[in-house]
């Protein structure tokens, strides 16, 4: 009998555990986007009671595998979408850092946009490197190596 109550338990802490790790990966839409973006998606107006019954179906629906299908039920594959590796290159020429509209030039041929309104100066470089990447809501963060503590959101447009 103690034994089975010890196996319970440990289980019962073990799933605690798993369910409080996963809780602590999760991260509120307020957190995930940029407060424009959280604005143009009307999220502002929402109420707290509205606002927190939809992060709490985020939640739950947090690391689950979607699948996009067709009128007719077949799936959809979006080959732009497969492809969400990390970038890692040198943005070509000099770099003052983002202004509202910032087009970026990589040298592997990519340029990105900004996709957000911030603007932001760190200094001036000559060719810096830059990490871009993936997000969980499908977006893309870009970071520039000199200024490393800032990141921000980019939209890929060749």
């Amino acid at each position: 009998m103690y034994k089975f109550i010890a196996v319970m338990l440990a289980f019962g802490l073990f799933a605690a555990t798993a369910m409080t790790v996963r809780a602590e990966q999760f991260s509120s839409l307020e957190e995930r986007m940029s407060q424009g973006e959280f604005h143009a998606a009307g999220l502002d107006k929402l109420s707290a009671e509205e606002l927190a019954t939809l992060n709490a179906w985020l939640r739950s629906h947090y690391g689950t595998q979607v699948t996009y299908v067709s009128p007719t039920g077949k799936p959809v594959f979006y080959p732009q979408e497969s492809s969400r590796e990390p970038v890692d290159a040198h943005i070509v020429g000099p770099f003052t850092g983002w202004y509202g509209k910032t087009v970026f030039t990589l040298d592997n041929g990519q340029q990105w946009q900004q996709a957000e309104s911030a603007s932001y100066q760190c200094g001036s470089f000559e060719n810096p490197k830059v990490t871009i990447r993936p997000t969980l809501m499908g977006s893309w963060l870009m970071y520039v190596e000199p200024c490393r503590s800032q990141s921000l959101r980019v939209t890929r447009i060749k």
